[in-house]
């Protein structure tokens, strides 16, 4: 390129630099707030964007909710199913409780009776002449 057309193009730059400024300017001054309010057409699909805008928030809040609740119902049914399995547990642990107790009171009787008989024959042994040779040692 020659040095004439350099300064062509940076001229015609220039020139478009100055139309670029010229409307940024313009731009940076005009208002927004004010249009389309003398617009009847206008304000009624404004009105109508703005309804669709809260029901689609409600829409959305709704889901939210019906998802807050299906999660509180899956977790009440597993806390449900957690005290079923820990009641069975108890119930089980109540029965083997109580087996043990039985046995523990029938071993108390049967500890008891074999008691009475042993005193019974150590005395008829005495009568007979016998002497405990475990309470003379102690004796002695």
């Amino acid at each position: 390129m020659a040095v004439g057309g350099r300064r062509a193009a940076v001229a015609a730059c220039g020139r478009w630099c100055l139309v670029i400024l010229a409307v940024a300017s313009a731009l940076m001054n005009f208002s927004i707030s004010a249009c389309g309010t003398n617009d009847p057409e206008r304000t009624k699909e404004m009105e109508k964007q703005f309804v669709d805008l809260l029901n689609e928030e409600l829409k959305l809040q709704q889901v939210v909710a019906e998802e807050h609740i299906h999660h509180m119902n899956a977790t009440l049914v597993e806390a449900k199913r957690q005290a079923t399995l820990y009641q069975r547990e108890a119930e089980k642990c109540n029965a083997a409780t109580e087996t043990c107790e039985e046995a523990r009171e029938k071993s108390e009787g049967a500890i008891s009776k074999e008691r009475k008989l042993t005193s019974l024959w150590e005395r008829r042994a005495r009568e007979l002449g016998w002497q405990d040779s475990r309470a003379a040692t102690t004796a002695r």
